[in-house]
């Protein structure tokens, strides 16, 4: 368990590292950005109240969309993002600081401007 714990914490690198390589394609990015947002977000497919199926989805497709953008990488970007983060994880740097924060921002603040929108128009049709 410790070992796949120490691997995912690897491929979140990896991943945060592809997103600002400048050598990533466009389409890699946003399904990067897809699989992060909807990691993220407290909407899912599959409500997790439900029993099992709830977090299955997660387990699933969050996985599933980052395999799919990381095999849209090129090698050579994919071995240096793969290089570069061993060596942070090694030395036990942390993902953060101001871009996580903005990142966190952005989308609360498209959470609230969803739920604004929704309840305009549920109030509106009344």
């Amino acid at each position: 368990m410790k070992k796949r714990a120490a691997k995912l914490k690897r491929r979140i690198w990896i991943v945060f590292l592809a997103l600002k390589d400048p050598g990533t394609p466009l389409l890699a990015r946003i399904v990067l950005a897809l699989a992060v947002a909807y990691a993220a977000s407290p909407i899912d497919l599959i409500p997790d109240f439900i029993p099992v199926l709830g977090q299955l989805d997660d387990f699933v497709i969050v996985p599933a969309l980052v395999a799919l953008a990381l095999g849209m990488i090129p090698a050579e970007v994919a071995a240096r993002c793969r290089r570069e983060a061993w060596k942070r994880w090694r030395a036990g740097e942390r993902i953060g600081g101001k871009s996580g924060i903005a990142a966190a921002a952005l989308f609360a603040l498209l959470w609230c401007a969803a739920a604004v929108w929704i309840l305009c128009a549920i109030f509106q049709k009344r």
